[in-house]
């Protein structure tokens, strides 16, 4: 039988929202308020800068408006992978800052305690568990390039376990995994959601003012602040904090740098106890398979099978659409190929088929930026690995706006930004072409073509 017929049933939602116990939206703003800082934007990136703004000084007043919901984008549909790398990854951190990458990889380290112990402090409850996650090889080529990066951890002082095929097929089998390396303690599997509805929380409590279905139409200076204007009101600020990531900047200088890719997922019905015993899966890792066009994988806490990832997809222009969010052609292929990877689990049926855009820069990290004579600070850019990162980087928002140097905005990382993406139709082309080569790759024993070796050339390749 085909594959596709496991979808009959799915609903067009992205599983982690659809939940009975979803917190009730806030009012919107209405009229005029003033504030100390003004954060835009509700997903975690918006989160983190206005939880920590408020922990760092509590008499510090905050507001935070959000066009639509907390967490109803990127940041309540992702697959909860909560990483430690603030770089997309070690391969692409040694391509872009080899000589800042040891202090990065410690940092991260450090960022991803730091989210575990507010989790703790603020008793959120969003099924984490720490129990990594593994980079796995389904092709021969890519035992030598886990061997490779296996090294280069070690040599930043990162740990990875490799495992040969009996091994891999000793924590999930499969017959098409060959080998794997294995972050035991790098990666956090959360439940997205939960997680941005629990910040959300935790800000309500330190007297975060929240107004959501309040989007910013525009920003200006006003005497010795900031004034942005919503649907129904205006907010004048001391400082503000944008982490819009995907959707377009209230600063258009910024609009080049980064462009909307729709990713796309699949959630299966709850395993028995049978199916899961055919997987084994009992250490409950997260996986990503090691292709340019890759897999992510994992269970949920009722033991579910998240299944997303392969297809990137940009529309010409980069316009955000809720219709972008649904894409048979890609829930099918995803459907085909999870069966490829467990014949065993036959007849599962998938209950959701989502997608949503991720914001992606030309270096898959993010990247930093002040204006307005230094009372506005702003990060996007972080390419699908988000989750953690976007603590980090609400922490050097609040160190840019700060105006005191620390170790986070000395990073090469944070003063330099990326290069933009050029304009239409030239984007739309380079971003195909890029697409196409990486496909290419994978059917060709990872070899690169001219155009991908001269991205590479250029600080633009995708390494992660």
């Amino acid at each position: 039988m085909d594959p596709v017929h496991a979808l009959q049933d799915a609903l067009p939602t992205p599983f982690w929202l659809d939940a009975p116990d979803r917190p009730r939206p806030l009012p919107a703003l209405t009229g005029p308020t003033r504030c100390d800082l003004l954060v835009v934007g509700g997903g975690y990136a918006g989160l983190w800068t206005a939880l920590i703004a408020k922990e760092r000084d509590p008499s510090l007043d905050v507001v935070l408006v959000e066009g639509h919901e907390v967490g109803w984008a990127a940041s309540g549909r992702n697959g909860g992978f909560c990483e430690a790398s603030l770089t997309h990854g070690l391969g692409n951190g040694h391509q872009r800052w080899p000589g800042e990458l040891t202090r990065l990889e410690r940092l991260g380290a450090e960022n991803l305690q730091a989210i575990e112990d507010t989790l703790t402090r603020h008793r959120i409850d969003c099924d984490w568990r720490r129990s990594g996650s593994m980079t796995v090889a389904t092709e021969p080529h890519q035992l030598d390039e886990l061997r490779e990066y296996a090294a280069l951890a070690a040599r930043h002082g990162t740990g990875l376990t490799l495992l040969d095929t009996d091994a891999v097929r000793a924590e999930i089998d499969s017959p098409t995994f060959l080998g794997a390396a294995w972050d035991r303690d790098g990666v956090a599997m959360v439940d997205p959601a939960r997680l941005a509805w629990g910040l959300k929380r935790a800000c309500l409590d330190l007297g975060v003012r929240i107004h959501e279905n309040t989007r910013a139409l525009s920003l200006a200076e006003s005497g010795s602040g900031v004034a942005v204007r919503t649907a129904y009101g205006r907010v004048l600020a001391r400082r503000v904090a944008l982490a819009t990531n995907a959707f377009p900047s209230l600063l258009r200088r910024h609009r080049p740098y980064t462009v909307p890719v729709y990713d796309y997922a699949l959630m299966t019905e709850p395993l028995t106890d049978e199916q899961l015993a055919a997987v084994g899966w009992r250490n409950r890792q997260g996986f990503a398979d090691s292709a340019n066009r890759f897999h992510y994988v994992r269970l949920s806490a009722d033991n579910r099978i998240l299944w997303g990832g392969f297809d990137a997809v940009y529309h010409y222009r980069g316009r955000v659409r809720a219709e972008h969010d649904q894409r048979p052609q890609t829930f099918a292929t995803l459907a085909r190929h999870f069966a490829r990877t467990f014949p065993q689990l036959e007849g599962v049926r998938f209950t959701h088929a989502w997608g949503g855009a991720i914001d992606t820069c030309t270096r898959f990290s993010a990247f930093f930026d002040l204006s307005h004579h230094g009372r506005v600070a702003y990060t996007a850019g972080f390419t699908g690995l988000g989750v953690g990162a976007t603590r980090f980087g609400a922490e050097v928002m609040l160190d840019l706006l700060a105006g005191t140097p620390t170790e986070r905005t000395g990073l090469e990382m944070v003063r330099r930004k990326p290069l933009p993406f050029p304009p239409e139709p030239m984007r739309w082309a380079g971003i195909g072409l890029t697409k196409w080569s990486l496909a290419r790759a994978d059917e060709r024993a990872g070899h690169r073509n001219l155009w991908l070796r001269s991205l590479d050339r250029l600080g633009l390749g995708f390494d992660s």
